[in-house]
């Protein structure tokens, strides 16, 4: 054959190829065996590895193709990808229904349009003239990362549709139950862990930088929702399009007259959702006329028109070995139970909910209990009966502590409440700022704990401050709200990689009032000299040590270090709470690493500089840094021992008391000639 014999050929293999791909896939027909197929793309594959330049994008053997990338690119959606809002019960529907009534009157007249809500990750395709260019995941409902190259690999998404049109599709991508058994198989052969359930496996697929391993995952595909107007005016409507173009439709979706109806079939899929080969957890419900839809709009990150409606929470019964107290931002103590790891839903358990002592009292439990747990929700784990009849004799009555586990004040009942409360305004617990600040950017920058994950974490007692972080492990973070497999690794991953810590990061992280970096630096030097260091590690012990039993005289003798700086200091580590909790770090396994300075001249060796205003060429911190590498010192406030006042546009208070102190003042070009 010559050139263009094999390019013609080349196009019916494809056209054949995708014409049973859409039978298998989307009609579930089949006219020729696997077998068969497989040789067509084998043949194909053959054919485009000779001629390089006739491989397109919509060719099947793209499915799989594209080096392993070394980060996802963002891509913003043309349209939020809203979450909805859950419901568990009949009374819980007829209150949704009548909320959007309010709003657009009639709207439910029109029925509505029942899924399956598929266990899964919500994915958005946009096609270009009928040919699919970029795939994304939802990320924050505004802006998800690009991930086509392994969109590609799952056969339910067409690489090309049925009409050369702008497209905008989504849907979810899964793994079958039979699959998931599979990879877990072969998890277990390689010495591997298991994967804990199918959703987050697939998340975790799905975000794989080398779509060969997404493609090795099987991974399966429905859409439920077409963007773009292509003259649909009920959702029912939206699905048939959605299959004549070419993409799976789930074929057990329906529609529904009222509310009844769709209470008959969700009740029928709770009943009958094992006899399907995906996991799901509930079902969709959506207002079938695509006008009054649109119209009952948007309510914080969920439309009004549509609802998950969620099965009845998947039980188990376990031991509760210990009832331990959470303390909340507002000081109200919540007992939490630690629970005998037990798998729930497909997620590993340890601890669950308990309220407050009366739903203590309610449930009759005590320490030693067995028993059932459930997820209300599918997400917080809850007690919902104790198993009294397992009782041995040796359970324990829990009680509500006079003083807070936190800070070890008083503890109040506050009148006509069943809640409890720390009433110290400054418990640690309560001023959660001092783990936000551990975490931060300028302290140990721990990639991706935020202030949110720290009150999730707070929340549901998994951490009372920042030590506790470095405990954490990946089963802990499954429990949360927005962490699957991969992100709870991640997370992990990422703590733990801050247990080397240099001595001023650490320092300047424990939030010590008036320790800024620079007089953390000062510290960090004061220490290294007293303590006599000679390996580049040191203990936290030590460091606690050495400042418990230094007297605030010494500190005033660190340069930049003042009266109140120095009091300062010297209460933070008189107090229990922080010796406690200095302890906590060394116990955790953090290292303390001495980053000695190594400057590249003593050109300012014996010089003190402080920066004030906005300097145009040079960054805060990189000027900093070529202070110090010159051999000289920086500092935070200025005084008589201050050399040079940098003043950059716009100065502050420093430059007035340098003024007043008789400190040489210079401008930005004066500092850099000194750089030079």
């Amino acid at each position: 054959m010559d050139k263009v014999e094999i390019k013609k050929r080349i196009e019916k293999l494809r056209k054949v190829i995708n014409r049973h791909r859409y039978l298998y896939h989307v009609l579930d027909k089949q006219e020729i065996s696997d077998e068969a197929l497989d040789s067509l793309k084998k043949e194909l594959f053959d054919l485009e590895q000779q001629f390089p330049e006739l491989i397109t994008p919509d060719s099947p053997t793209q499915r799989i193709g594209g080096k392993p990338l070394k980060e996802f690119s963002k891509v913003r959606h043309p349209k939020p990808m809203l979450s909805f809002n859950d419901a568990f019960d009949k009374k819980d529907m007829k209150e949704w229904e009548a909320r959007f009534e309010k709003i657009h009157p009639g709207a439910s007249r029109h029925g509505y349009y029942c899924e399956l809500k598929i266990d899964g990750l919500a994915v958005e395709l946009t096609y270009k003239k009928g040919v699919l260019e970029i795939g994304s995941t939802r990320g924050d409902g505004l802006t998800g990362e690009e991930v086509t190259q392994n969109l590609k690999t799952v056969d339910a998404v067409p690489l090309v549709l049925a009409i050369e049109k702008d497209v905008v599709v989504r849907g979810e991508v899964f793994i079958t139950k039979k699959d998931f058994e599979r990879i877990n198989k072969e998890q277990d052969k390689a010495g591997l862990k298991a994967y804990a359930n199918p959703r987050n496996l697939a998340a975790g697929s799905v975000r794989q930088l080398d779509p060969k391993i997404t493609a090795s995952r099987n991974m399966d595909s429905f859409a439920y929702s077409l963007v773009t107007d292509l003259g649909q005016k009920t959702h029912e409507e939206e699905h048939r399009i959605l299959k004549s173009l070419g993409f799976k439709t789930n074929p057990h979706n329906k529609f529904a007259k009222d509310l009844d109806e769709v209470q008959k079939f969700r009740d029928y899929w709770e009943k009958h959702r094992d006899q399907l080969n995906y996991e799901i957890d509930g079902v969709v419900v959506i207002l079938n006329d695509e006008k009054s839809f649109q119209r009952t709009g948007v309510v914080g990150k969920a439309p009004r028109g549509a609802i998950a409606y969620k099965f009845s929470p998947k039980e188990s019964e376990t031991v509760v070995e210990d009832i331990i107290v959470q303390v909340g931002r507002t000081g109200v103590l919540t007992p939490v139970a630690k629970l005998k790891p037990v798998n729930i839903g497909g997620t590993t358990v340890s601890r669950a909910t308990l309220h407050n002592l009366d739903e203590i009292r309610r449930l009759g439990l005590k320490i030693g209990d067995t028993a059932i747990v459930g997820r209300a929700g599918d997400v917080i784990p809850d007690i919902k009966k104790v198993l009294r009849e397992f009782r041995t004799g040796k359970e324990k009555e829990f009680h509500m502590p006079l003083n807070c586990p936190i800070c070890g004040e008083p503890v109040k009942r506050v009148r006509d409440q069943v809640a409890f409360k720390c009433i110290n305004k400054n418990c640690p617990a309560i001023r959660r700022e001092a783990i936000y600040h551990f975490v931060s950017k300028k302290a140990l920058d721990i990639d991706g704990v935020g202030p949110k994950i720290v009150d999730q974490l707070m929340d549901v007692a998994l951490i009372n401050d920042a030590a506790d972080l470095f405990m954490l492990g990946k089963e802990d973070l499954l429990n949360l709200e927005r962490f699957a497999e991969k992100s709870a690794e991640n997370t992990v991953n990422a703590i733990r990689k801050k247990k080397q810590v240099p001595l001023a990061k650490f320092i300047y992280a424990l939030g010590i009032d008036h320790v800024g970096e620079e007089t953390a630096l000062a510290i960090a030097k004061f220490a290294i000299a007293k303590l006599k260091v000679k390996s580049k590690k040191l203990k936290v012990g030590e460091l606690g040590n050495l400042f418990e039993h230094t007297e605030q005289e010494e500190l005033q003798n660190i340069p930049d270090i003042g009266p109140i700086v120095a009091q300062s200091i010297y209460d933070w580590f008189q107090k229990p709470y922080n010796k406690k909790l200095v302890g906590k770090f060394e116990k955790s396994g953090i290292e303390i690493h001495i980053e000695k300075a190594s400057a590249r001249s003593e050109k300012l060796a014996g010089k003190t500089f402080v920066l004030t205003g906005t300097l145009e060429t040079l960054g805060r911190d990189e000027a900093k840094d070529r202070i110090r590498e010159l051999g000289g010192d920086v500092s935070s406030s200025v005084s008589k021992n201050t050399d040079y006042v940098v003043a950059g546009t716009e100065p502050g208070s420093k430059y007035d008391a340098a003024k007043k102190l008789g400190v040489k003042v210079i401008n930005e070009k004066e500092f850099l000639k000194m750089l030079r």
